[in-house]
Order: C-alpha cells, then structure tokens, then sequence
C-alpha cells in the first residue's frame, strides 16, 4: 500500500530536524526517529544531536566559564579587587550547562509537535528500501514505511581498542559534559586521550585523529578552570588546519603558556585502575621508544568520531558508504546510492562535520525534495572556529589546499603578528596572535582563505566570511574601513607579504 509518511529522517540533530521541519512547512506528513545509544559509561541525553547534547553547546558554556577565570586575573589591572585565591566549582557550572542544554531537548520536542512532525523515540533499521523497523528501549517494535527517507545520525566518538584498559577506565566528551563532579577531583592529576588525555586530565591526539579540535578545546577550557590537563599527541595537532606559518603551533604553544600540560609523540599502551582508584596511564615515546607512566585522576579519549550507522543495516538495501571511514557516499544533491534514500550531516562523505552545513543542507534537501527548489548546498567557503584559549577561526582555503590546488607561484600570502588592546593593561602575552591572508596571484588578487589566530576569533571571521563568499579580493579588503581599536581591525591592514611559498620564514609586523 501507500507509505505512511511523505518523509522519515532517522536521526534527531542538527541536520535531520532541519529537513524534517522544513518538510513539514510544505504540508507533508513527516516523522522523525531519535535514540541516543548510552556511552560505554552509561551517559545519555535527549533529542538535538551532538551538538546540543554534546558539542558545540556544552563546549562553548564551558569554554567561556574558562574565559571568565582568566578576565578575572586581568581584571586587577584594571582596577578591580578580586579576592584570591578564586576558586571554581565544576557542580556548579556542570548543572547550569546541563539545563540549559535541557531546555533545548524539550525546545525541539515542542518544535517538532508545532509543525505536526511525530517524534518517535526508537532505534530504527532498514528493514526494506521504504520500510524501518524502530525498537524502543524496552524491545517494542514499531514499523514505519516512508515514500522518502533521510540518514541523519550523525557519529560518535571512537575509542582506542587496542589500548589496554580504554574502554573501561576512559570516558569521551559523550561524558564530559554530564558529569556531575569534576573529573579531577580525587586529587590534583588526571588525563584526556585524543588521542586526548585529561590530568585532573590528559588528553591524547592520534595520527589518525579526524576532531583535533575537541581535544584541545576541552583541554583549554579544563585548564582554564584550574584543572592540572595533559594533552599527549601522538602527531601535529588540529590536522585538517593550516600549518604553514606554524598556524597549529601557535595554539597550543599558547595553551602551554595558559598551563597546558603536552606530551608530544608520544603513544598510549595502556591504562589501569589503582588501588587509590586513580589510573594510571603507561605511554611509548614513539622517537626514544622509553616507556613512561603516570596516574591521573580520569582518562578522556579524542581519536575521532565513527559514523552511527551500524545499526541501520544499509547493506540490506543497497546503501553504498565509504569501506574505509563508514561514511555514507552521497552526490551533490544529498542522495545515496538508493534513489529515494537521502543523507545530510556527520555521516555523509566529504563533508564538513560542522552543525551549520548540516542545518542548511537539511533544509535544501526539503525545499529540493517537497517544494520547487533546485538549490543545492554550497560547501565552499564555510567558516569555522576552535575554541581554544586562544581561538582560531578561519574561513576557505588553507595555504596548503590553495598551493596544491593553484600552485604555489600563484599565491601570495599577507600575515602579520598584532597585540589586541585588551592585552596591553593586563600585560598579557601576544606572542601567539597573528593572521593570515591567502591570495590567488593575480591582478584581482582574490582572497582564497583567511586565517585568525586571537580573542573573540569566531566573530571576527564570521563577518569577514560573507566577503570572501561574494568573492572579496585583497584591495577590496584594503579600502575597507576597520573598527577602531578592535582585533578585526587589523587584518583590514594587513600589508607584510611572503613570496617565497610554504618555505618561507613568518615575520610579524
């Protein structure tokens, strides 16, 4: 017979409860299918995907718990009288974060009943190409059939099994930010394994790491609210970033002068609990080959994130995904293998894993599949920001992509060193804020990608974002008037340029 729903989307974040909302705004009867599968520690949440639950939400309440503590310190210089020593309470802060994020899941539950989109609170599977099969957490069946479905599950974070002891004694950010207590509370050591590691943290960065991000965005913020953190990387960290100029570097040599903690290629073999109930780790120099050993009060893993399909049995109906990452291999459209199977977010290949492409892309499809659009999703240009102590925000091309792409005599490069105001009275050190400019060589010279490493990064390149979409180029951004005195200000002046290619040596003016 007829399918009972016009649209069914298998997964309640970002992307898939954009698609479903907007599909119902064209009068079509749509269902949405959500279950958080609990962490190997027991950790669950409600409806919105990980980036409420356990991403970008949680991540930034947190991280600005962190910048508070550090305004707090300049805050004398500026006048104020601020008792020492300042203490912070995790529980405290852990608890506002936790409603907060709370108040979101019941958000979208109301959204979805506004818009007539039934929430059904299952694990589905495919059982045929228009048929899913949900179980709820107490083994009743429900079976839904869709003339179209979407795969919006997302990924969840991997851990190292061939680790000794990681499964049972580590925990993930699917942890982090639901717990209660302070995950170094027992004593003043702990780790996160990202191969992140967190001493009250320490934190681990692999080789093979697809979020560097997190890592040391959790290991900036823990350290920020006085956590003794520990970041052991088995590689470079934040892969996927520019590292020409030392981009990478520069954060987390700022992270080392914030108290970050970084053991540096180095390798986790294994962790055990103690007796005192700490654990400890037992790490390979991967250039001595010495082994080492310490105890930490909790162990948090960062290797990356697997997507959630295993459940979805998308071989039965001829779901093609990547064998390799697991990802699901989707065309421009958003569509699979399967014609009437979609699949937007975190799980499609070759996508940016990031909460606003995923919402715009769900939405496109919709307005693609039920209305008279035949936009498709723009992935070129997309900004994003690490939220580390001291942000990095960049936006197109990195200098790496732009050489491999145009050539390295056709780019020319502007950068410079600059000292945010704000630093000045507080006498905090600059050395680490700079900017880059990568230009195509040309008489245009169009702006390829931008790069800001400094306070407040994210919306310093948000509004810079919407230029070089429109194709700025660099004596367009010359003529720009900046907003005096402001850190964003400072790249309408970028002047200091670099002609020699990647080689070529940073100078700051």
């Amino acid at each position: 017979g007829k399918p009972e729903y016009d649209l069914l989307v298998i997964g309640g974040g970002s992307g898939g409860l954009a698609c479903a909302k907007e599909a119902a705004q064209f009068g079509r009867k749509v269902a949405v299918l959500d279950y958080v599968e609990p962490s190997p520690q027991g950790t669950k949440w409600g409806l919105g995907g990980t980036c409420v639950n356990v991403g970008c939400i949680p991540k930034k309440l947190m991280h600005q718990a962190a910048l508070l503590g550090s305004a707090l310190k300049d805050a004398q210089h500026y006048g104020w009288n601020i008792a020492h020593p300042v203490h912070h309470n995790w529980s405290e802060m852990a608890q506002a974060v936790q409603n907060y994020v709370k108040s979101l899941n019941w958000g979208h539950r109301v959204q979805l009943q506004d818009k007539k989109v039934k929430y059904f609170n299952v694990k589905g599977s495919f059982s045929d190409p228009h048929t899913i099969r949900g179980l709820t957490k107490g083994g009743k069946e429900t079976i839904l059939t869709a003339e179209k479905i979407v795969i919006a599950t997302g990924g969840r974070p991997k851990y190292p099994t061939h680790v000794a002891g990681a499964l049972e004694h580590g925990i993930t950010s699917d942890d982090l930010f639901w717990l209660k207590e302070s995950p170094g509370k027992t004593n003043t050591m702990c780790i996160l394994l990202s191969v992140l590691h967190l001493c009250e943290i320490i934190v681990y960065i692999s080789l093979i790491d697809t979020s560097p991000d997190i890592s040391l965005e959790c290991a900036g913020f823990l350290t920020g609210i006085g956590l003794d953190t520990t970041v052991m990387m088995r590689s470079i960290p934040l892969r996927g970033f520019d590292q020409v100029s030392q981009m990478a570097s520069l954060v987390t040599e700022y992270m080392e002068s914030y108290g970050t903690k970084f053991l540096k290629k180095c390798i986790p073999t294994k962790v055990e609990k103690l007796e005192s109930k700490g654990l400890q780790v037992t790490w390979k120099n991967t250039d001595s080959g010495t082994e080492e050993a310490d105890s930490f009060d909790t162990v948090m893993w960062a290797v990356g994130r697997a997507p959630d399909t295993k459940a979805l049995n998308l071989e039965a109906v001829g779901v093609k995904t990547n064998s390799e990452t697991g990802k699901i291999i989707v065309d421009a459209s958003e569509a699979t293998s399967v014609p009437h199977i979609y699949a937007v977010g975190d799980i499609t290949e070759g996508r940016p894993e990031l909460t606003p492409t995923a919402i715009a892309a769900g939405k496109l499809l919709a307005q693609r599949l039920f209305g008279q659009s035949s936009e498709l999703m723009d992935y070129d240009n997309v900004p994003t920001t690490v939220f580390t102590p001291l942000e990095y925000g960049c936006v197109g091309l990195s200098e790496e992509k732009a050489v491999q792409r145009y050539g390295s005599d056709n780019i020319e490069v502007y950068h410079a060193y600059y000292k945010p105001l704000e630093f000045t009275v507080a006498e905090r050190d600059a050395t680490q804020c700079y900017m880059k400019m990568v230009c195509l060589r040309e008489r245009e010279q169009r702006i390829l990608g931008l790069h800001f490493i400094g306070p407040n990064a994210g919306e310093v390149i948000q509004g810079f974002a919407l230029g070089i979409k429109c194709g700025a180029t660099y004596p367009q951004l010359m003529k720009t008037v900046g907003i005096h005195p402001t850190c964003a200000e400072e790249i309408t002046k970028l002047h200091i340029t670099k002609r020699s290619g990647l080689d070529a040596t940073v100078t700051g003016c």
